[in-house]
């Protein structure tokens, strides 16, 4: 049997805090406690944002060229020291987390060397096109996606809701889900915190509505805060937090003055302002799976979610949570209307998050995805049209 070797290719490891560098890093570490070589490939700058796992090679890359996102990068191919590290490395499979021009020149190397490819689907690239005025190339992103992705033995991607929506678009290879996981011990109800909860300014009573995220506006962040404003309007102990930074913090701010902001948080101190909240609230609908609502459900809060790609694997309408109409402020604002006048409600709907997102062991879910490696391993590499 060969051995598993794996060269990971990605646009985002260690120079910025998100959900893809997160679950990567959780990945890398997990293999190699599990004696199976790995090596990354990917972008990073003098100040990296992340202690990462494992060993990184740079690859050349520029700040991405687009208005708000410019703390992410986009990788420029291969450089001749990381086609030697490549080559010296030698691996079994290539797996590509981010189909751009590094992603891009990895795929021509393992086609060309007989090298498996797998790939994963973080990004739902073309849902963002509509946020910066490029919805007419739309067509041609998905052609390139299919034409990309079709190369792979394997695609894995975080959802079935994810797999129904690539199908349509051309996606004829294998999409198996490697859903996202959560340290439910870190995640946890017994981190509220009414101390906590005080000195952030919240009374014992306040309700308090809670967004956590990158503050960029294509996560719905006007949803969020018209419809926590209509309801505070109309009872006072509706409080908005809004945890994390970004390039939108700021407007928001300005045009959100009185709900709490913390900045960005981590480990002990996300899991407390979690579980020292009393609903979640997450209106973005271009998550491939979303991360922060499976670290609320852990920290069993009812969750207000989109009814999108994504959001609707992780929440059961009616159940622990709402599923709302993508960019529909009065639709989300009657759903956190129902959850704000009950309490009972929302302990039953806490409850039920809590149990499904004991489901979600991140060792069960990286070892499903060594399983899969196995297989692909011994797999036929996909030449057809590429």
């Amino acid at each position: 049997m060969k051995e598993l070797r794996i060269a990971l290719f990605t646009g985002n490891y260690n120079h910025i805090k998100d959900g893809v560098s997160l679950t990567l890093n959780r990945l890398v570490k997990f293999l190699e406690d599990h004696d199976i070589p790995v090596l990354v490939f990917g972008p990073t700058i003098e100040e990296p944002d992340l202690q990462h796992n494992g060993t990184l090679i740079p690859l050349p890359s520029v700040r991405m060229p687009v208005s708000g996102r410019g703390e992410y990068r986009v990788t420029l191919g291969l450089s001749s020291e990381s086609k030697k590290a490549l080559e010296d490395f030698d691996p079994t499979i290539v797996h590509i987390a981010t189909p751009d021009i590094g992603g891009l020149r990895a795929r021509k190397w393992a086609l060309k060397h007989d090298v498996q490819i797998v790939g994963s689907y973080h990004t739902h690239f073309t849902s963002y096109l509509k946020y910066y005025g490029l919805t007419f190339i739309e067509s041609l992103a998905w052609k390139y996606l299919s034409w990309f992705y079709n190369a792979c033995a394997h695609v894995y991607v975080p959802s079935q809701s994810m797999i129904e929506e690539l199908m349509p678009h051309g996606f004829e290879t294998d999409m198996r889900i490697w859903a996202r996981g959560v340290n439910t011990e870190l995640f946890s109800p017994d981190k509220r915190n009414e101390r906590w909860r005080k000195k952030q300014g919240f009374d014992k009573n306040d309700i308090v509505v809670t967004f956590v995220s990158r503050l960029v506006w294509e996560k719905e962040l006007d949803t969020f805060r018209h419809s926590v404003q209509q309801l505070s309007a109309e009872n006072k102990k509706i409080r908005a937090m809004v945890v994390g930074d970004g390039p939108a913090k700021q407007e928001l701010q300005e045009v959100m003055p009185e709900a709490v902001y913390t900045g960005f948080l981590n480990g002990d101190e996300l899991a407390t302002a979690y579980a020292s909240s009393d609903i979640f609230m997450f209106p973005s609908h271009t998550e491939t799976f979303g991360n922060v609502t499976l670290e609320a459900m852990s920290c069993g809060l009812p969750c207000l979610v989109a009814n999108a790609t994504g959001s609707r694997s992780l929440v059961e309408d009616g159940v622990n949570g709402f599923l709302a109409e993508p960019q529909d402020k009065e639709d989300f604002t009657d759903k956190l209307r129902i959850i704000t006048e009950s309490e009972n409600l929302r302990q039953k709907m806490g409850k039920n998050s809590r149990k499904k997102a004991l489901n979600y062991e991140w060792d069960e879910i990286n070892g499903q995805l060594v399983h899969n490696y196995r297989e692909a391993l011994n797999a036929p590499v996909r030449k057809k049209n590429n």
